[in-house]
Parts: C-alpha cells; sequence; structure tokens
C-alpha cells in the first residue's frame, strides 16, 4: 500500500494489497469492482487529494459508500469509498440535517426521530443516503413530498478541477440542477444539508397474498384501481416475491410465491383506506398497523444481507393489467431465475416540477424488476419482461437500475439528456466522473 502526497497523507490501496478486497466490499456482490487503486476517505480533503490524483493520472473516477447501486462491474481506474464519513447533525429548529458522504439512511432516522422529525429516506435503512438521493430518491413518503432530491438545500462537492463547492440553487442554479438526479456524474459529493419532515408515526405495514392461492393478476389488478382512489398522503407498492425454501425465512413465506401491497400513510382513516385490498381475498399476512416513522422500514422489509442481483426499471404512463399479468406469468415461480417485481405508484407530489434533472415527473407508475444471478441469466428474463409495457414506459429510473451501467439509454428524456450533457462539457470536460451511469458530453 501507499500513501499520495497531496492536501492529506491518503492511504491508496492497490491489488494484492491487504485490505484491498474488503474495501470493495459492499451490498452488491455480482458486479465485482477491480480498481486500479482504491482510496479510503475520511473528509472532503481526503476526496480532494484522489480527485487530483485521478486528474493527473488521467484515471476515471467511481465513488462507492456502501454498494448498493453499483451501476456496473469495473477494472481500472479509481475507487473512492466514503463509508468513514459517516456524521449526521440535525437541526431542528430549521428542520434540516447535514448528512455526510457514508451515511446511511438508518443513520439519519434515528438521529431525527428524537425531534419528531422525519428524512425523505428509502424502504432500506442500510443504503447510503447520498448517492440515493443525487439519483432522485423516491422514498417512504414520496406522493406526499416528492423526490427526496426535490429537498435539497445545499450540496457540497470535489468538482473535476479538484476543488471543493459549496453548491446552492441560488449560487450554482445549472450545477445544482444537473447533481440532483444524474448521481456522480459531476463530482463527488461529500455532504448534503436536506429538510426534514415534521412526522412522528403513520400508519404503515403490508398485505400478503399467497400467490398460489390468490391470481397474482388479481391482486395486481385491485390494486391498479385501488390507486385511483388514494388521498397523496398514501405510498404505496406492490411486490411479487418467490421466496426460496430456507430456514432463514419466516415459516409463513418459506417456498411461497408471495403477492404483497405496502402501504405509508400519514393522515387520519388508514383503516378504512386500505379496506377494499382486504376484500381481494385470504390473507397470508397482515402487519398493517399505526407505528413510529422509526419503524417504517419494516413495511418492506428489504434484505440485509449482500447478494449478486441485476435490475432494471421502468416508468410507465400506465399500468395494463393485462399486459403485467403476462409480465407476472414470465417472472413466476417458473422463471428461469428468481426475480422480484415491484410496482411503485406515482403521481402526487412526485408530478410537481422542481429545479433538478429528475425526469419522467408524469410518470403514474414506476415498475422494478430484480432477476438473481449473473448477467446473461438475468437479461434473458428481463428484456422480454419490459417489452411487454413498452407502449406505456416513458424511460428509466436512475434509482433502479442495478447492473445496467452499460445502458445509459432511456435514462433521461431528451431535453434532460441534451442539457445535463451540455453542462458535462462545461464542468467535467475530460469525462472524469464516468463509473457510474455515464453522461456524454457529445
Amino acid at each position: 500500500m501507499t500513501f499520495v502526497d497531496d492536501t492529506a497523507d491518503l492511504l491508496a490501496l492497490r491489488p494484492g494489497d491487504p485490505g484491498y478486497d474488503e474495501e470493495l466490499a459492499g451490498f452488491q456482490t455480482g458486479l465485482p469492482q477491480r480498481p486500479a487503486v482504491v482510496f479510503p476517505v475520511s473528509s472532503a480533503d481526503d476526496v480532494i487529494a484522489a480527485v487530483r490524483y485521478a486528474a493527473a493520472e488521467g484515471l476515471p473516477v467511481g465513488v462507492q459508500a456502501t454498494g448498493h447501486g453499483l451501476p456496473d462491474a469495473s477494472e481500472g481506474g479509481v475507487l473512492i469509498t466514503t463509508r468513514r464519513m459517516d456524521r449526521v447533525t440535525v437541526d431542528p429548529e430549521a428542520r434540516t440535517a447535514r448528512v455526510q458522504a457514508g451515511v446511511r439512511w438508518g443513520q439519519v432516522v434515528a438521529a431525527s426521530e428524537p425531534f419528531g422529525l422525519a428524512p425523505l429516506n428509502g424502504s432500506a435503512p442500510g443504503v447510503g443516503a447520498v448517492s440515493y438521493t443525487l439519483g432522485g430518491g423516491l422514498g417512504i413518503l414520496a406522493r406526499e413530498f416528492g423526490y427526496t432530491a426535490d429537498h435539497v438545500r445545499s450540496l457540497d462537492v470535489v468538482r473535476a478541477d479538484g476543488r471543493l463547492r459549496h453548491v446552492t440553487l441560488e449560487s450554482d442554479p445549472d450545477l445544482y440542477w444537473a447533481l440532483l438526479g444524474a448521481g456522480h456524474n459531476f463530482g463527488v459529493v461529500t455532504e448534503l444539508e436536506i429538510d426534514l419532515v415534521p412526522v412522528r408515526t403513520i400508519y404503515g405495514g403490508s398485505l400478503a397474498f399467497d400467490g398460489q392461492e390468490v391470481d397474482p393478476a388479481t391482486v395486481l389488478r385491485a390494486y391498479e384501481e385501488w390507486t385511483r382512489t388514494v388521498p397523496d398522503e398514501l405510498t404505496s407498492a406492490l411486490a411479487v416475491i418467490p421466496y426460496p425454501d430456507v430456514p432463514a425465512l419466516p415459516p409463513h413465506l418459506r417456498g411461497r410465491y408471495v403477492v404483497s401491497v405496502r402501504v405509508a400513510h400519514t393522515g387520519a382513516g388508514g383503516e378504512e383506506l386500505v379496506a377494499p385490498l382486504r376484500r381481494i381475498g385470504p390473507v397470508l399476512g397482515d402487519s398493517l398497523r399505526e407505528m413510529p416513522y422509526a419503524e417504517a422500514h419494516t413495511i418492506y422489509n428489504d434484505p440485509d444481507v449482500p447478494n449478486a442481483y441485476h435490475g432494471d426499471s421502468a416508468v410507465l404512463s400506465e399500468l395494463d393489467p393485462a399486459a403485467a399479468g403476462e409480465l407476472l406469468k414470465l417472472t413466476g415461480p417458473g422463471a428461469p431465475t428468481r426475480c422480484v417485481v415491484q410496482v411503485k405508484h406515482l403521481g402526487g407530489a412526485l408530478a410537481e416540477p422542481a429545479p433538478n434533472s429528475v425526469p419522467y415527473r408524469d410518470g403514474r407508475f414506476v415498475l422494478q424488476l430484480l432477476a438473481a444471478g449473473d448477467r446473461e441469466t438475468a437479461r434473458t428474463l428481463l428484456d422480454p419482461a419490459f417489452a411487454l409495457l413498452a407502449d406505456a414506459t416513458l424511460g428509466r429510473s436512475l434509482n433502479f437500475a442495478a447492473g445496467a451501467g452499460d445502458r445509459p439509454e432511456g435514462l433521461y428524456d431528451d431535453g434532460t439528456r441534451k442539457r445535463l450533457a451540455g453542462l458535462k462539457a462545461q464542468y467535467d470536460p475530460a469525462n472524469l466522473f464516468r463509473r457510474n451511469y455515464a453522461i456524454s458530453a457529445r
């Protein structure tokens, strides 16, 4: 191992060095990262030194906090790992939090909860807050409050010139717009200041149905109709999961094909709102209840064990129940690999304009498919599945494109893509930050 002498003595790990493999470990194990050098950073000064080194050597830069949203496998170049930058500071009077680049959402929830406040976090507490927000951020309360990116006060970012800049909408409107929605394409964000919302408790949980007893297509059709009736204060998703028969799972889930509707509601009358869902059929599991917001992650119960998967998404103008029913047949228990299907209801505040580059705000649903195993097997399942809903597809979501970094098409509408490309040429003309869902400056 060696040290880079710049603004700080910075540890550099190379293949074969003690700690190299451990530093690369993250949630996504199916997309191996083999950079030429890894910089485990602990401060903004460390990031500056790493970026300056990469620029001087002409090496591309990638960023990894928790390893959930890796765009693709990669080899060579520089990887900056930010997990040690894990400070959270809450200002209860301003209703804001400052979060460093390696902070996980669970930390922000825990720091905000004593003040009766909540961040606009996602469903998994182990996901990195900064990368999630730079990709847009479709959270548990998204229909009421909008994208997480819509609630960023400021960003501290190390740009391609190796300088740290404090960016706000007022100081740098173009760069602010580009950073929020384009991932790590414009620099390494070392800290965010984000809004918190006054939410202490919610009505939430899930209703689960046995997909062998209740036709999944029937549940999906009922869910689509139900979403037309709910207020903006209710955010929901439908998930279809073929669970393996393993001892680690609760007995009622082992080996079952489960269809569940996940609900988060901040207003009154939650029981009345979900009553139509209870009439769909016999319920396998019911966790709906009033809960502290600190328990909101239990609504989705996302796995916290690292695993290999490939995934993609489609933002839909409408959800055709017949086409979606065919998709469920294709991805069900008879599929060549285990596939998780999730449909999230959009609209509400998500449809409101905002000064950032998060696209497709007119979408009504986002479809997410995650397939286990290698890329080739996954794509033989994912490609024909998404083709079934092509007519209603507006584009893809950056937050839900695990392992799809080789396919940037559709991540932005034409106008957003062209504006991002122009700003890329301005702020990163050498395309230093290209180890992500890359935006071409051309």
